[in-house]
C-alpha cells in the first residue's frame, strides 16, 4: 500500500470569496478565502480535508517587500500561504477526497496581541468553513460555483491539516467541536454538523501543550526545522498518554533533512507568488553537517513536498477510510512508502489500544538508572544537561522553569551487564499483546546501541524477551535529534517462561553495549490493528484573564476566571501559579467537575500611590488525567492606575574647558516602583558641532562602533546616551566626556533630543540636552 501514488480522479480547482467576518479580540475583519481541490465524476458524498496554513507575511509589494500587516496597504496584496498545498490536495482529490485550503493572513496579521498565539482565533475560523461546508451540503444551490461543481461533501468524516500555527488551530479546532469554548472567546457559536475524523499537524506549534486525547492525530516533525526548531509538535503524542481512554492513534512521523517552509510550496523560493526562504538559514563558515543545503541528509524542496504529500495521504487513508494497511507507515512498525523515496522517514505511535504501561510520568520506581525530569532546571534532575548539543523534542519547554510529572528514565553504563529496572506502582497488564514496544532514544550519531529487554511478573518469575539495537539519528548541535524510535520485542518468550502477562511488575533493560547512554521515554504492550476510537466526554478546563486597577489603599481579593464545562465526571489537572518577581512556578494537582469551582486561584492586590508597571499574575493549566484544557493560560492583570512621574533635566556641566565632561542629572519629581529610562539621540547643533574627534576614541567607538576618522559632526553619527533611574531612587547623571587638543577652534556645542525607544522617533515634549565645550588654549 502506497498512499502516495495518485488515484483514479481528474481534479478540478476553484476558489471561493465569502464576506469577511469578526472574531473576538481582532479589530480588523478575517477573510473567508479558500481554495478547492475537488475530483471529477466521485460518486456520493466524499469524504472532506481541510488544510489550514501557519504564520507567515501577510502582504508582499514586488519581489523583496513583505509585511505582516493586515489588511493590506495601498499596492500590497495578500500572501497567498492558502494556495501552497495545492499539491497535496491534488493528490487527496485523484484519491476521491473533497479539499479545501483555508486562507488566515487576517489571523496572521493580528495575532501578536491573541495570549494564546491565535489558536482560538484559527479554531473559529476552521469551524465557521466547516459550517459553511455543512449547510451546502443540505443545500447545494446555495454553494459557490466550485462548490456546486464538486460532489457533496460527506461531513461526518472530515480530516483537518494544519502546518505550523496552523496545526494548534486545527488542534483547537477538534476540540471545540467536541467541547464548546467560552462564547465571549469564539468565533463561531453554531451547532457542530460535522465529525472531525483525526488530524495532520506539519512542524506544528503547540504553546498550551494541550493536545486532544480522543482525535487521532499524525504530527510530521522536520528534522532541520529552522522555525518550530524545538519540534514541540512532539507534545501531541507524549501529551496524551494515559490522558483519556487511549483508542485513537497518535503518531509522531520525523523526516530527517526536512525544514519548516518547503511543505508549503508558497513558503518555498522558486516556487512562490510572494518573497519566501529557507528557514534553515546556514552559516556558510560552518556548515551544518545534517542540514546544510547540499548535505546527503537534507532534502530538496521537491523531494520533501512529496514526503509530506505521502504520509498526509497515508493519515486520510487511515482516518478516513479506515484502511489498516496504512497504519505501519504511520505507529512505528518500521514500513516505509516508495513514494516517499529518497527521504528517510521514521515514526512511532501511542494510543491505538496499546495495552499496560510503564509510564515514567505514572509514579515507577527506577533502580539502575535516573528518573530524570523534562524540565527542569537542575543538572541533577533535567534529562538532558545544558552542556548537551541538540536538544529532544520529547523536552519540549513549556511556559515554567520546571514541570512535574513530566518524565523519562536516562540510562548511562560504562561497562556491559549492568542492567536498569523500570518497576510499576501498579501492576501492568499486557494481555492480549503480541509484543512490548518501547520508545527509546541515543545520542545522535551513536551507533550499535544494544540493550536486552526483561519482563518480571509480580510473583518474580522474569523471562528474557530478547535484544534491541539501536542506531542514533543525524544531529547537530542545532537539530532536535535526541527523538525516541519504537522497538519491538515479542512476548511468545515471555508466554513460553509461564510469565502472568495479566500482572507485570517490573521492565528490565541490560546494556550489552561496552558504554553508552539511553532514554526510555514509555513501554506498553501492543499487537496490530486500529481499534475503534471511542470518545469521552470528558471535562474542558478554560483559564481566563481578569484587569484590575491596582487602587490607592487597602489589599483586594480577586480570584482568576477558571470555568469547567462538559458533559463529563471528574478529571484532574496540573495547575501551575506563576510568581511575577521571580518566574517561578508553584504547581498543585487539582480535580475538576463541569459546573463546580474545582481551580480556585486567589489573588491579593495590595493599592499604593506609586507609580510602576502592571503585573500579570499568571496560571496555566494542563490536563493530566480525564480531562481537557482549552485556553491554557489566565490570570489576573493589575493594572497600576497612578501618573508617571514628571521627569526633569538639569545641566551639572553644560559648558565645559575641552578635556573634562558635559555632565546633565535626570530628575524624577518622586521615586516609583519601576526603572524609569530616558534615551537621547544627537541632532543637529548650531556650528561649530562637537565632532568625532573631540571625544575619547575608545569612547566613540563603544558607543557607536565609529572611528574618529574622517571627523565629522556628532549628528552625523548614529549616536545615542542614556540613563536607567532604578526603582526608589529619583535622580540619575549623564556623562559625556572630551579630549584635548591643541587645536585653536571656536567654542563647540552639542544637542541631544529625546526619542521613544520603542519607535525610535522624537517623543513629544521630550526632555533636550545641550552642552558647549570651550577651547582650552
Amino acid at each position: 500500500m502506497d498512499p502516495g501514488k495518485p488515484g483514479r480522479y481528474r481534479t478540478k480547482t476553484g476558489e471561493y470569496a465569502l464576506a469577511s467576518v469578526r472574531l473576538p479580540g481582532f479589530a480588523a475583519p478575517v477573510e473567508m478565502r479558500a481554495v478547492v481541490v475537488a475530483p471529477v465524476g466521485a460518486p456520493g458524498k466524499r469524504p472532506l480535508a481541510l488544510f489550514l496554513h501557519g504564520r507567515h507575511y501577510t502582504c508582499y509589494k514586488g519581489r523583496e517587500d513583505v509585511t505582516g500587516d493586515w489588511p493590506c496597504k495601498a499596492g500590497g496584496k495578500p500572501v497567498p500561504s492558502h494556495r501552497g498545498y495545492l499539491r497535496d490536495q491534488r493528490l487527496l482529490a485523484s484519491q476521491g477526497y473533497l479539499t479545501v485550503s483555508v486562507s488566515a493572513n487576517g489571523v496572521n496579521g493580528q495575532d501578536f496581541a491573541a495570549e494564546d498565539g491565535g489558536a482560538q482565533a484559527r479554531s473559529s475560523l476552521v469551524r465557521l468553513h466547516l459550517a459553511r461546508w455543512a449547510g451546502w451540503a443540505e443545500h447545494p444551490g446555495s454553494a459557490p460555483k466550485v462548490v456546486r461543481e464538486a460532489p457533496r461533501a460527506d461531513l461526518s468524516r472530515v480530516l483537518l491539516i494544519g502546518h505550523s500555527r496552523g496545526g494548534e488551530g486545527v488542534n483547537r479546532a477538534a476540540l471545540d467541536s467536541l467541547t464548546p469554548p467560552p462564547a465571549t472567546a469564539d468565533g463561531y457559536h453554531g451547532p457542530v454538523r460535522w465529525h472531525i475524523r483525526g488530524t495532520v499537524l506539519i512542524g506544528p506549534t503547540v504553546f498550551g501543550q494541550n493536545p486532544v486525547p480522543d482525535v487521532p492525530s499524525v504530527s510530521i516533525l522536520p528534522g532541520c526545522d529552522g522555525d518550530v526548531s524545538d519540534l514541540q509538535g512532539e507534545v501531541y503524542v507524549d501529551g496524551t498518554r494515559a490522558v483519556s481512554n487511549g483508542t485513537a492513534l497518535h503518531s509522531a512521523v520525523y523526516v530527517i533533512g526536512a525544514n519548516h517552509n518547503f511543505f508549503n510550496s508558497e513558503w518555498t523560493p522558486g516556487q512562490s507568488a510572494a518573497p519566501a526562504e529557507d528557514d534553515f538559514s546556514d552559516d556558510p563558515q560552518h556548515h551544518d553537517p545534517v542540514c546544510a543545503k547540499g548535505t546527503a541528509t537534507r532534502l530538496t524542496a521537491d523531494r520533501q513536498h512529496r514526503a509530506g504529500s505521502t504520509y498526509i495521504a497515508a493519515a486520510a487513508r487511515l482516518f478516513l477510510a479506515g484502511d489498516d494497511r496504512v497504519r505501519p507507515l504511520l505507529d512505528g512498525s518500521g514500513r516505509r512508502a516508495p513514494s516517499a523515496d529518497p527521504a528517510r522517514v521514521l515514526s512511532h505511535a501511542v494510543g491505538a489500544g496499546r495495552s499496560g504501561g510503564f509510564l515514567p510520568d505514572g509514579g515507577v520506581s527506577v533502580t539502575g538508572a535516573r528518573l530524570c525530569a523534562a524540565v527542569d532546571p537542575s543538572p541533577a534532575r533535567a534529562c538532558l544537561g545544558r552542556s548537551t548539543k541538540g536538544s529532544s523534542p520529547h523536552f519540549a519547554y513549556w511556559a515554567t522553569d520546571r514541570e512535574t510529572a513530566r518524565s523519562a528514565v536516562a540510562l548511562r553504563w560504562t561497562r556491559a551487564g549492568t542492567p536498569a529496572r523500570v518497576t510499576a506502582g501498579t501492576p501492568v497488564s499486557l494481555t492480549g499483546s503480541t509484543a512490548l514496544r518501547l520508545r527509546l532514544f541515543v545520542p545522535p550519531g551513536s551507533r550499535g546501541t544494544q540493550l536486552d529487554v526483561a519482563l518480571t511478573d509480580t510473583s518474580g518469575r522474569k523471562a528474557k524477551l530478547g535484544r534491541v539495537t539501536v542506531d542514533g539519528l543525524p544531529g547537530s548541535e542545532r537539530t532536535a535529534s535526541y527523538w525516541a524510535q519504537e522497538l519491538r520485542v515479542p512476548l511468545t518468550a515471555a508466554t513460553g517462561a509461564g510469565l502472568d502477562l495479566a500482572s507485570v511488575k517490573s521492565l528490565e533493560l541490560t546494556p550489552r553495549s561496552a558504554s553508552g547512554r539511553a532514554w526510555l521515554m514509555d513501554a506498553w504492550g501492543w499487537r496490530p490493528g486500529t481499534p475503534a476510537v471511542r470518545t469521552d466526554a470528558l471535562p474542558r478546563v478554560d483559564v481566563g484573564r481578569t484587569t484590575v486597577d491596582e487602587g490607592d489603599s487597602g489589599v483586594r481579593t480577586y480570584r482568576v476566571p477558571v470555568r469547567v464545562t462538559g458533559r463529563g465526571g471528574s478529571g484532574q489537572v496540573r495547575v501551575y501559579v506563576v510568581d511575577p518577581a521571580t518566574g517561578t512556578a508553584e504547581n498543585r494537582l487539582v480535580t475538576v467537575r463541569p459546573g463546580a469551582q474545582g481551580v480556585d486561584v486567589p489573588v491579593q492586590v495590595k493599592g499604593n500611590t506609586r507609580y510602576g508597571t502592571d503585573v500579570s499574575y499568571d496560571v496555566l493549566v494542563k490536563a493530566v488525567r480525564g480531562a481537557v484544557v482549552g485556553s491554557y493560560r489566565g490570570g489576573i492583570t493589575v493594572h497600576d492606575d497612578d501618573p508617571a512621574p514628571r521627569m526633569t533635566v538639569t545641566p551639572v556641566a553644560g559648558r565645559v574647558t575641552e578635556g573634562r565632561s558635559l555632565k546633565w542629572r535626570v530628575s524624577l519629581s518622586e521615586a516609583v516602583d519601576v526603572d524609569m529610562s530616558a534615551v537621547f539621540q544627537v541632532v543637529k547643533a548650531g556650528a561649530p558641532e562637537l565632532s568625532t574627534k573631540d571625544v575619547p576614541a575608545a569612547w566613540l567607538r563603544d558607543m557607536t562602533g565609529e572611528k574618529p576618522d574622517p571627523e565629522r559632526p556628532l549628528s552625523k553619527v548614529e549616536f545615542y546616551l542614556w540613563t536607567d533611574i532604578p526603582p526608589g531612587r529619583t535622580v540619575m547623571d549623564i556623562t559625556l566626556p572630551t579630549v584635548r587638543d591643541r587645536v585653536r577652534e571656536s567654542t563647540e556645542s552639542v544637542r541631544f533630543r529625546q526619542i521613544d525607544p520603542r519607535t525610535g522617533k522624537p517623543q513629544p515634549g521630550g526632555l533636550v540636552l545641550t552642552g558647549s565645550v570651550l577651547n582650552a588654549s
